[in-house]
């Protein structure tokens, strides 16, 4: 994603998957592999990755934790800022409401970046709403002296 003079375009899009058969160990290091290349070939400034609060399920939250955990590893080896949003933070960054349904922030993402059509697969859109989310939140933390994705207060940057 990139922001110019206040209008956001998406750049790439799109998601990463390893076959399911395959064991835990392979797939995180296929995905790293995968998002070391793309770090590599689009050098982003920062990497935005969703922080999953609550999951009912043990077993997602566990797999997407681990794959959580490559992406911000492997972004930190390539000298990227990591920042993380919770899903009701970026909901609320890119709609105006936090409890927002799935198809909204697809609709809204579509809509603020001028895309033709939804983003798919959904997760692909979920993906440019953490970049719009930060793009619209990063400012305003940097006036507050926090840190963009977190609560706590940083001393201000000269």
């Amino acid at each position: 994603m990139r922001s110019d003079a206040g209008r956001s375009s998406a750049i790439a899009a799109g998601v990463i998957t390893t076959p399911k058969d395959q064991a835990v160990p392979l797939r995180l290091a296929t995905l790293r592999e995968e998002l070391h290349s793309l770090v590599k070939e689009l050098q982003p400034d920062v990497v935005v990755v969703e922080r999953v609060f609550f999951q009912t399920n043990a077993r997602t939250a566990m797999s997407v934790g681990q794959a959580s955990g490559v992406a911000m590893l492997t972004a930190v080896e390539l000298g990227c800022e990591v920042v993380e949003y919770t899903s009701n933070e970026v909901k609320l960054a890119v709609t105006g409401f936090g409890g927002a349904s799935k198809e909204q922030v697809q609709r809204m993402v579509t809509r603020l970046l001028d895309l033709e059509t939804v983003p798919e697969p959904p997760d692909a859109a979920d993906a440019l709403a953490l970049a719009l989310c930060h793009l619209s939140t990063a400012p305003w933390a940097r006036l507050a002296h926090l840190e963009p994705g977190s609560t706590q207060r940083q001393p201000a940057r000269p």
